[in-house]
């Protein structure tokens, strides 16, 4: 009776600090991240950035975004609070940028621009490629609707999928063609502004309450 007291109080504790595990909160949060780092839409750059760096280093660019992106889940609410920026002000400011960025894939065309470093593994590859404004935004406007714990999941899947990516980008290019991976980056784009309308629409309204 006793070991089953303490179970419930687990649990509940679990569940209070957003420690309750959601499969269908991880596959939700997954595709979405997913769709932002677009990493088989950027096939064609990391290829392009082999070609004038040389060797990628596809474990440390995978660790380096992974990290950027955990640190910044838990570190980016206290950073708005600090500048007293509220997390629905903050998720509706995200569901622009997935806007738009979800117009870059459907239409083709380039809104946000990255510099370009010498340093390819680390920079533009795990910061701003993979772990980029977008991405960042989009993971403290999850963290408004979704539990930490099943964002912190999906980001390691993600990241598993990202080096699985970089390791085989020349095979995957490859396979797909131009046409196939231009059919991915559309689809994805159209998914993401589905999710850009259902996040303002989930948070404008705390904006005036």
């Amino acid at each position: 009776m006793a070991s089953a007291e303490l179970d419930l109080k687990y649990f509940c504790t679990l569940k209070k600090n957003n420690m309750e595990l959601n499969f269908r909160e991880i596959a939700t949060v997954g595709m979405v991240l997913f769709a932002v780092i677009d990493i088989v839409g950027s096939i064609p750059i990391i290829v392009d950035l082999r070609t004038k760096h040389g060797h990628i280093e596809s474990e440390k660019a995978s660790l380096v975004a992974g990290l950027i992106m955990i640190v910044f889940l838990f570190a980016g609410e206290e950073l708005l609070n600090l500048i007293g920026i509220d997390v629905n002000s903050f998720a509706v400011a995200g569901s622009f940028v997935l806007f738009f960025l979800a117009l870059e894939m459907i239409l083709g065309i380039r809104i946000y621009r990255d510099e370009e470093a010498s340093s390819a593994s680390i920079v533009p590859l795990a910061f701003p490629l993979i772990a980029g404004a977008g991405t960042m935004t989009t993971l403290l406007s999850l963290r408004a609707e979704f539990q930490t714990i099943n964002i912190i999941i999906a980001i390691i899947l993600n990241i598993i999928l990202v080096y699985g990516v970089l390791k085989s980008s020349s095979k995957i290019e490859r396979m797909l063609g131009k046409n196939g991976l231009s059919v991915i980056r559309k689809t994805f784009g159209v998914v993401l502004l589905a999710i850009a309308v259902k996040l303002f629409a989930a948070n404008v309204k705390g904006l005036f309450i």
